[in-house]
């Protein structure tokens, strides 16, 4: 954990706080994080 704080430039405090069950994260930090573990968020439309 402490490395991908690091890694998405916020403190692992803070990303433990921002990931726990009662968080509240911004979408830039998910986003951080999911940088941070070389990952790519798509969305795409479903038909209906």
């Amino acid at each position: 954990m402490a490395q991908i704080a690091h890694d998405a430039g916020l403190g692992r405090e803070s990303l433990y706080k921002a990931l726990s069950p009662n968080g509240n994260p911004e979408f830039a930090t998910i986003m951080k994080v999911v940088n941070a573990l070389g990952l790519k968020l798509h969305a795409t439309s479903v038909a209906l």
